[in-house]
């Protein structure tokens, strides 16, 4: 029957996990051993524990499927915090085991000991420990279907004694929940939904993350009620491209007309998006379709609430919706966002090929231009965020990772490990701040260990910068976020990582083509201008008083990119009188 331990990987292997993320030590050395002696699991050594459970988020969102990390007693699996943090509020399906000192000293304030059967209950859907042999395999299969089924972390504290015990229940088969089904709405709420389509002169649709499956459906929704489409940063991958009814992104880092087309709707239908900034939703007239009950009306009061898949949803209530006939409003609207963004482009790319020190709009729209077709780009908080939303080109096949709602630092290498384990044929690039890179600098050398061939393209300007522009809308002096300049390409050349360092715009392009066509890993340091903030290219002085985050309503606007090329197509295919 064996141990706990190799029960406990037993288990997972049922789950489909063929990895786990971690840093060997004490009292999981009986886990990891068993990992050694099991086939079809391997343990991926990374140089901090948080890299660890960032990339099994990041793993997790490109399969889909349950991923895995894992922490030693104490130090050790606290360090997972912050990665486990990022994949619960992105809804993850990651479970984290975390090693717990000998079960007799607990509660003696023994070496190292901590309690992470409490320290991880906000960051997780379950969070329990195993004491004795004999509550497993039960009390793994509750939290590996916990993750799965409400899309999130699952926490199992395992103290090191008790994972060496031997097994009490046999293992044997046990079918999983490896993948969610689809909730319908109910009729009586499909109804209302289409009664309040049809009463609406100008639907507006506002899509997150929940629309991935729904593409299609959405699409034909707003061909019916002729509405324009915004997103949220997590719902540009999937609704942005090819869309004849696009108008942008709103929030923080948004741009074009989306923010307008909200606030001049007669009904606004949050479609699968959990968008967190209410400061910029019209606060009435709304209607919100979501899987998860709690989510809705939480940022907004509603006149409709929709519980069902996004999806099935839409399917549903189609049949009552009847077409609409006036496409002014939608019509207008794409004519803004078209303005909206000839604007900002020409701001942006006047002389930018000769501008020094590097633009860092430049450096993105070559990133979008030289990816592949099916790239995973990860991408780290803080201005990268911005290159990323305005630049990055999705098309269906592109997926774009990041810690969007926990926004956590220096997640984009670590996660960019997770995404090239999870899909090793794929190109993965990590679109890295040097303030985000140094603060998990190490992981670069297990990059180098596991020979990953990812893509890292540093946005070096030796500053915080959003830090910096945060600072400056509040009315304060930048203090504390410039700092002295670092070759990391020099330091990943040392590590034995490909790298170049880049000054020069017009060696760009090469140097981006250089690191794309090499098959291993490469970094590429660019050098960009630290003054270069994403701010509107006219912008008066009341503007910049107003500009706090917490009360502007377009603050980031603009967006740049093919988006402007879809943008001019959409109002040529306007249909003329």
């Amino acid at each position: 029957m064996g141990t706990v331990a190799e029960q406990f990987i037993g288990v997972l292997r049922q789950a489909g996990v063929e990895r786990i993320y971690g840093v060997v030590g004490d009292s999981l050395n009986p886990v990891v051993d068993a990992i050694r002696r099991i086939d079809g699991i391997e343990w991926v050594h990374v140089r901090n524990e948080e890299a660890g459970a960032f990339a099994a988020a990041a793993e997790a969102q490109v399969t889909g499927r349950l991923a895995v990390c894992a922490g030693s007693c104490g130090p050790g699996n606290t360090h997972l915090i912050q990665g486990l943090y990022d994949a619960h509020r992105s809804g993850a399906p990651v479970l984290a085991l975390a090693s717990h000192i000998p079960s007799a000293q607990i509660g003696t304030e023994f070496f190292q000991e901590t309690h992470p059967e409490r320290l991880f209950v906000e960051c997780s859907h379950f969070c329990e420990m195993i004491g004795t042999a004999e509550q497993m395999p039960r009390v793994l299969r509750i939290a590996v279907q916990t993750a799965i089924g409400r899309g999130g972390v699952s926490v199992v504290v395992l103290p090191g004694d008790v994972a060496q015990q031997t097994a009490v229940h046999d293992t044997g088969h046990h079918d999983l929940l490896t993948r969610r089904g689809t909730l319908a709405p109910p009729a009586v709420q499909v109804a209302e939904l289409a009664a309040a389509l049809n009463r609406a002169e100008k639907v507006m649709l506002f899509c997150g993350a929940g629309v991935r499956h729904a593409r299609e459906e959405v699409m034909r929704l707003a061909a019916r009620t002729l509405a324009p489409v915004g997103h949220a940063l997590r719902g540009k991958e999937w609704i942005q491209y090819d869309n004849p009814y696009d108008v942008g992104m709103s929030g923080l880092l948004g741009y074009g007309a989306c923010y307008e087309a909200m606030h001049e709707a007669d009904l606004v239908v949050l479609v699968g998006t959990d968008f967190p900034y209410d400061n910029f939703l019209p606060g009435r007239n709304t209607v919100q379709i979501d899987h998860d009950p709690a989510r809705l009306g939480r940022r907004t009061p509603l006149a409709l609430a929709v519980h069902g898949d996004v999806g099935e949803t839409i399917r549903a209530v189609l049949p009552g919706v009847a077409q609409k006939t006036n496409r002014r409003y939608l019509d207008r609207m794409l004519a803004k966002h078209l303005k909206t963004l000839e604007t900002v482009v020409e701001a942006y790319t006047h002389d930018i090929e000769h501008h020094l020190p590097i633009h860092p709009e430049y450096v993105a729209d070559l990133v979008d231009e030289l990816a592949a077709d099916d790239a995973v780009f990860t991408v780290d908080t803080g201005m990268c965020n911005v290159w990323a939303a305005r630049y990055l080109s999705p098309n269906g096949r592109r997926r774009i990772i990041g810690s969007f709602l926990h926004g956590s630092m220096a997640n984009a290498l670590p996660h960019a490990i997770g995404a090239q384990f999870a899909a090793p044929g794929r190109q993965v690039v990590s679109i890295s701040g040097d303030g985000g890179l140094g603060m998990l600098l190490g992981e670069l050398l297990t990059v180098r260990l596991h020979n990953l061939p990812v893509k890292i393209v540093v946005f070096d300007n030796s500053s915080l910068g959003m830090v910096k522009l945060e600072m400056l809308v509040d009315g304060m002096p930048d203090f504390g976020t410039d700092h002295a300049p670092v070759d990391y390409a020099a330091i990943a050349a040392a590590m034995g990582i490909g790298a170049l360092r880049v000054e020069n715009p017009s060696d760009v392009r090469e140097a981006l083509s250089t690191a794309f066509a090499t098959s291993g890993p490469y970094l590429l340091d660019v050098v960009t201008d630290p003054d270069v903030l994403s701010m509107p290219p006219h912008i008066t002085r009341r503007q910049v008083k107003g500009f706090a985050l917490a009360a502007s309503k377009i603050v980031l606007t603009g967006g740049v990119g093919r988006m402007l090329d879809m943008a001019r197509a959409n109002l040529r295919n306007i249909p003329r009188p």
